[in-house]
């Protein structure tokens, strides 16, 4: 099942199921969060909308975002680092970042100038979860969705700590659905496209993850409580804009889409705003 928090003709935005070219309502008056701790598949109701005539919005405002840094092999010898060892390399992301699709990316041209895309599979979790075995992991998936892991690479390089690089306002393009677990016969097996104006910069398969996703959910809630809708971004393949020779970066003007197979494309214009 595709879900998507949708706007109809400016109205106030509520939960559909995609099915093709067309958006039905659900029957519950809830959001993504609630329908996700209830734990129940919505059912639609007769209220069909073309998916030309909606926008969609971000599909839900998560709790907490983990990321997994240098998950990819490729990835993290492009910016010559180390891939991950025997355990994830761990960062959080502020829900602020969190933006939907068709919406702005943003940056004051003054504070940053190499702001890069990482285009990612993002794993939103169903219920509580603290110490679960890797073997049981999946039965705590809800789903999953596509991100934009946004990082502004001058400040990553400059400081220790990650928050300004990754936590900007708009810096977490998601969307543009959440595909159920039982929608993805395997999650890795999918492959990541990236493009910047229409030009190809990312494709990739998350088969190349180094941890996968069960190991993933295992390890982080050894140490920390998972809730129900809740995000895990588990990295990104090569082909970011730091990695190339000359390094290049988003500017304004620019628009950076995000695809994965069986769950869709973001597309985000970006702004650089001059303060």
């Amino acid at each position: 099942m595709k879900i998507v928090n949708y706007s109809y003709k400016g109205q106030r935005p509520q939960l559909g199921i995609v099915e093709e070219d067309t958006v039905s309502r659900i029957s519950f008056e809830i959001g993504m969060l609630e329908l996700i701790r209830r734990g129940v598949l919505p059912t639609k109701t007769s209220e069909r909308h073309p998916l030309s005539d909606i926008t969609f919005k971000a599909p839900l405002m998560p709790g907490k975002i983990v990321a997994v840094g240098r998950n990819y092999a490729d990835h993290a010898a492009e910016l010559g680092n180390a891939a991950s060892g025997e355990l994830p390399v761990l960062f959080a992301k502020f829900p602020s970042s969190v933006i939907g699709d068709g919406e702005a990316i943003q940056w004051d041209s003054a504070d940053t100038t190499q702001v890069d895309w990482e285009g990612e599979l993002a794993v939103i979790i169903s219920k509580r979860a603290r110490h679960i075995d890797e073997a049981d992991a999946m039965n705590y998936v809800f789903g999953y969705t596509v991100v934009n892991d946004v990082t502004a690479r001058d400040f990553q390089a400059s400081e220790e700590q990650w928050i300004r690089a990754k936590s900007m306002d708009t810096f977490c393009p998601m969307g543009p659905c959440v595909v159920t677990r039982d929608e993805i016969s395997d999650p890795h097996d999918l492959t990541i496209t990236t493009k910047v104006n229409g030009e190809a910069m990312q494709s990739a398969s998350t088969a190349l993850m180094i941890h996968k996703i069960p190991a993933l959910i295992a390890h982080i809630s050894h140490f920390l409580t998972l809730n129900a809708g809740d995000v895990i971004l588990t990295g990104t393949p090569a082909g970011v804009g730091k990695g190339m020779n000359p390094p290049r970066f988003l500017a304004d003007g620019d628009t950076v889409s995000v695809t994965i197979d069986g769950i869709g494309e973001i597309s985000n214009p970006c702004r650089a705003i001059d303060s």
